[in-house]
């Protein structure tokens, strides 16, 4: 044995893959452990999609190889979603590229584009895989902090003054995930403008635009954005469908052809079930996102009051599946979830997995029953 590529050294295990091991060890041995650590929504797909699913596997001719482009009901049932909660007119043919999951567009993007020892602009905190992903390819992350106190908006005054000669990337997230800083359009033209200033590929991972938001919005909806951004997108938060695998990249021609190239070296297509689901979530009416709405802001403000008896602080006007909480002067937030898991067998994350700005945070997630919060809210003395 002549050793392993030096890439993976430059990673660790993902938290959760970890983590949850040691929680469900602890649910095997019997302890009743609350999960409010994750998020993979609990919830099931709508009807609608689950039979499409099923109809399809019931034909013989459906269980072949798939286009790696996704069917052009799929392409299409994408660009109408896109130009109607968005207001972003797509071509579906050039425009789109469906991804098995948002995580898989992560690291063709970053193959795309990157090569060693180019730079990348990561959010701190932010979702770990951004960092990940760049170390794998021998890139080099640089982080850059958001200001909760103006929905998310990167400090890019302190950017300006950093050498940017070598940045080929910048991830952006709104809502932002961990924090849930909304963004908003004044950010998102602001991070066009500076993407075109510095010839910077600008990339928009946007799962959480219809969970707890005001008004969903797409960085394509940002006049001259189509020049310097992609946006990621993802059906798993939005309709439920985490375990599907279903996500989706949009963006420029010339770019989508490309990733195209990384990405039909990789897979070989979509299970045609799956495209078939897919196509049916993305044509369910407002009622749907309205549904999911109610429900999680019930959770929400559970997850507040449970909150509230930890002497925790969060933003109300924060949106999409997470609480982002500060944790009190005096106890640090590996305290509080060493606490919460050992003491009272509920698991929340500790900030410091997303980044060094995170190490004074907690992070819930409301993919848990309402009455499974409260049983949580009464085991807090």
């Amino acid at each position: 044995m002549k050793g392993f590529a030096d890439r993976v050294s430059s990673v660790e295990e993902y938290y959760f893959s970890a983590k949850l091991r040691e929680v469900n060890q602890m649910i095997a041995e019997g302890k009743p452990v609350i999960n409010l650590g994750i998020g993979s929504p609990d919830l099931a797909p709508d009807k609608k999609v689950i039979d499409a699913l099923k109809s399809t596997a019931d034909n013989p001719q459906a269980h072949g190889y798939q286009n790696y482009q996704g069917i052009p009901e799929l392409r299409t049932s994408i660009a109408n979603f896109y130009s109607r909660e968005y207001g972003v007119s797509l071509n579906p043919t050039k425009e789109i590229l469906p991804m098995m999951g948002s995580k898989e567009g992560i690291m063709h993007l970053s193959m795309t584009f990157l090569n060693p020892g180019d730079e990348v602009l990561i959010p701190n905190p932010g979702y770990p895989t951004y960092t990940s992903v760049t170390n794998l390819l021998g890139a080099q992350p640089i982080y850059y902090s958001i200001d909760l106190a103006t929905a998310g908006r990167p400090n890019l005054e302190e950017l300006e003054n950093q050498d940017l000669s070598k940045v080929k990337l910048m991830w952006i997230n709104y809502p932002h995930m961990p924090t849930g800083a909304p963004g908003s359009k004044a950010i998102l033209q602001e991070l066009v403008a500076f993407a075109k200033k510095h010839e910077i590929v600008l990339l928009h991972d946007n799962p959480y635009s219809h969970i707890l938001t005001k008004e969903p919005i797409s960085i394509l909806s940002i006049p001259g954005a189509k020049d310097v951004a992609m946006e990621l997108n993802s059906l798993s938060k939005a309709f439920n469908m985490p375990g599907w695998r279903v996500g989706m990249l949009v963006g420029r021609e010339d770019w989508i052809a490309k990733v195209l190239k990384v990405k039909s070296n990789m897979d070989s297509g979509m299970f045609l079930g799956i495209q078939k689901g897919a196509i049916a979530a993305l044509n369910l009416g407002e009622s749907w996102f309205s549904d999911i709405e109610s429900t999680y802001q019930s959770r929400r403000k559970l997850v507040w009051k449970l909150a509230d008896k930890l002497h925790l602080t969060y933003d109300t006007k924060a949106a999409g599946l997470f609480i982002w909480c500060k944790v009190p002067d005096g106890k640090s937030a590996d305290q509080v979830v060493d606490e919460l898991l050992y003491e009272r067998n509920i698991f929340i994350t500790p900030g410091k997995i997303f980044g060094s700005e995170g190490e004074n945070y907690v992070r819930f997630s409301l993919c848990m029953p309402e009455f499974k919060i409260l049983e949580a809210i009464n085991r807090i003395k």
